[in-house]
């Protein structure tokens, strides 16, 4: 059976250190003035002027023709395979793609479409990988019709793709025929660990969407960028499927005081990561993989504390932090502070000098 979300543990202590997920971070006081003073009109109609500048810029900042605002991450993934494929059809992606794991098999009830997974390390494949994948055309094997990355890979431990290799396995999608979509959640995280602007980031790639509600802090909203063809067949399916929205405008003016003030910050998660990350391998036992952004993924069984009872016990001493896939995940954004990380350091090393 399927459950709700759970609540909060009524028992647990208020969450004072938030390491469980960028998307747990709040508006700014600032973010929500501009909200406040966003000018607005019937997004659906095509009245709304904020929208409008928020499209305008992300197709700029992408390097594509068009983009459309919509609600979640989620849609925009949904939306982009419903675009660019049809019933039937077979998706290429790696085995740990948000895609596969985490979207409730969104692609396969709505589109009927399948999604053959793809190995390598770090959530990454490489374009040998991509052409052993490719089939022969023929009649009795789905049609392939579309390759899909994300950037950065969540479950490879916030890995930057680097550049020639998605120009690599894009190449190898294009000479079969292959539309390319990416993932692109934390496209800005990736971007600023690596020097490279999004358009470049994202050349080659037909479709790609920022999500605005992890790292940039904007509290909804993604936009998905492409040619502008493709934005018009995509604007059908929002329809379709409710994502159309009224006086969107104030939410797409938290999603430009994000691109205006929130970009450049990610360094700082970055950092803060990695000083993270720093700490637990001094801590006897742990292994912890490091992070090219701001996800650190470690195991503490070694230590002697199962990974499920670290995050309870954290838990109840005022830390919330994620577990995915037998590992736990912190992940640093704008409402943790340096000296959080610090505080967080100091916890867990209690909880495992308490179990001895």
């Amino acid at each position: 059976m399927v459950h709700a979300p759970e609540r909060p543990d009524p028992g647990a202590p208020p969450v004072r250190i938030n390491l469980y997920s960028d998307t747990q971070t709040r508006p700014t006081p600032a973010m929500k003035e501009a909200m406040m003073r966003a000018e607005v009109g019937d997004e659906q109609h095509g009245d709304d002027p904020t929208v409008h500048a928020l499209c305008d810029r992300m197709a700029a900042l992408t390097g594509k023709e068009a983009a459309v605002f919509l609600p979640s991450g989620t849609m925009c993934n949904i939306i982009a395979t419903l675009t660019h494929c049809r019933p039937g059809d077979e998706i290429l992606a790696h085995e740990t793609a948000h895609i596969l794991t985490s979207e409730g098999g969104g692609h396969a009830a709505l589109g009927g479409v399948q999604i053959t997974p793809l190995r390598g390390p770090r959530g990454m494949f490489t374009a040998e990988e991509v052409r052993a994948a490719i089939r022969p055309r023929r009649r009795h094997a789905p049609p392939q019709t579309l390759l899909e990355v994300e950037q950065t890979s969540n479950l490879g431990g916030g890995a930057v793709w680097p550049k020639a290799q998605l120009d690599a396995v894009a190449a190898v999608a294009k000479e079969h025929g292959l539309a390319t979509h990416m993932d692109g959640a934390r496209l800005m995280n990736a971007c600023v660990a690596s020097g490279i602007a999004p358009a470049e980031m994202a050349a080659g790639w037909d479709s790609v969407w920022l999500d605005f509600t992890k790292g940039l802090g904007a509290p909804l909203g993604a936009v998905l960028c492409g040619t502008a063809e493709f934005i018009d067949a995509a604007w059908r399916w929002k329809q379709r499927l409710g994502g159309a929205m009224r006086q969107a405008g104030i939410c797409a003016a938290a999603c430009l005081y994000a691109l205006d003030h929130h970009v450049d910050r990610l360094a700082e998660d970055h950092a803060n990561a990695k000083a993270f990350a720093r700490g637990l391998r001094q801590i006897p036992g742990i292994e912890v993989v490091e992070p090219d952004t701001n996800l650190v993924y470690f195991d503490p069984s070694g230590a002697g504390v199962s990974a499920p009872e670290l995050v309870r016990a954290l838990r109840m001493r005022g830390i919330q932090i994620s577990l995915l896939g037998g590992r736990i995940r912190g992940c640093t954004h704008l409402d943790v502070t340096a000296a959080m990380v610090e505080e967080a350091l100091d916890v867990i090393r209690e909880v495992l000098a308490e179990r001895g």
